[in-house]
């Protein structure tokens, strides 16, 4: 791969090939880097006014052994005004005003993204500081069913490392994935009970079950390789074997019943999904807006520990003439 960074968040988003995750050796795999693309366009009966819009959809800077390398973010509006700040959860979180929308907005967003294996590098945590993820949140609310399998695991295993395992293997077993019978508003108590869902009710239940067994935990908002829609999943904040005193995010996918790992693109963490929705906002007009999105992300680069290298093929690649990058 030949591209220069800049080159990379020029890219037209359908003209760039990625490496085939599927035949990657994993296991061998010494750094990693990622493209990636989202567009949302929200459609208007007519014009509103005053739209007052909310991002979370880039990565942090650093996130254990995750790099941002780098981002644009495009809005088709040339009246916006773009400020970006940290959340309390340490998020980036982009406000963009614009005063006036005929009909639609596009917002764009590229970014480019490295992952290195070695050293295994996982967020670190005082534990005053994993307070706030140790209480339930909207989502999470315990009830008889998810306090009942608190106990029922907590029987199991008393060591927290195992424990979240377990909690992760069960999640998996108890749930069935399936689309269309729950939104982002659905509880973990209400998951529960449908016994099915999708990724973001797996990781509610994961969340309410490792709280109520004493464990602090938060929610990841992100990618996953192969997948055409934004993934989720959890980090157990463990006692860290490494570092004395401290916790450490031990991220679980219990959708897909493993460890996260360099196939997860981390954007986001929060108490539940509420916290981290990729977009939200409000407009003066008398109707509602209609929101598509659409995400591109995938491999371009990947280096083994024996020096191989492979990586995309770069000569087909189209480049936007236009550069108008808010952010």
């Amino acid at each position: 791969m030949t591209l220069s960074l800049y080159q990379l968040l020029q890219a037209v988003p359908n003209s760039v090939p990625f490496v085939d995750h599927s035949g990657i050796e994993w296991n061998q795999v010494r750094r990693t880097h990622y493209w990636m693309y989202q567009r949302f366009n929200y459609e208007y009966p007519g014009p509103v006014k005053n739209l007052h819009q909310r991002m979370i959809v880039v990565p942090p800077t650093r996130h254990g052994n995750q790099t941002l390398v780098d981002h644009k973010l495009r809005v088709s509006s040339l009246e916006v005004e773009t400020r970006s700040e940290k959340d309390p959860l340490g998020n980036l979180v982009y406000y963009l005003d614009l005063p006036n929308v005929a009909k639609s907005v596009n917002f764009e967003i590229w970014c480019s993204v490295e992952r290195q294996s070695i050293p295994e590098t996982r967020p670190l945590l005082d534990p005053a500081d994993a307070g706030v993820y140790r209480e339930p949140s909207r989502l999470t609310l315990p009830d008889q069913g998810l306090e009942a399998a608190a106990i029922m695991l907590t029987a199991r295993e008393n060591d927290p490392w195992r424990l979240a395992e377990i909690i992760n293997t069960w999640v998996y077993e108890t749930m069935k994935y399936n689309s269309g019978v729950t939104s982002v508003a659905t509880t973990a108590s209400q998951a529960l009970k449908q016994g099915q869902g999708l990724c973001q009710d797996y990781s509610h239940i994961m969340l309410a079950v490792c709280r109520l067994a004493g464990m602090a935990a938060r929610y990841v908002s992100g990618h996953l390789l192969g997948e055409g829609g934004s993934h989720a999943w959890v980090e157990v904040l463990l006692p860290s074997p490494v570092e004395s005193g401290k916790l450490e995010a031990v991220a679980f996918d219990p959708t897909n019943h493993c460890r996260a790992g360099l196939r997860h693109i981390t954007v986001a963490v929060g108490r539940d999904y509420q916290d981290v929705s990729p977009t939200s906002g409000h407009f003066d007009a008398p109707y509602q807006g209609r929101l598509h999105s659409s995400k591109r992300a995938g491999l371009i680069l990947v280096e083994y520990f024996d020096g191989r290298e492979i990586s995309v093929d770069d000569s087909e690649i189209q480049f936007l003439e236009e550069n108008r990058r808010v952010a």
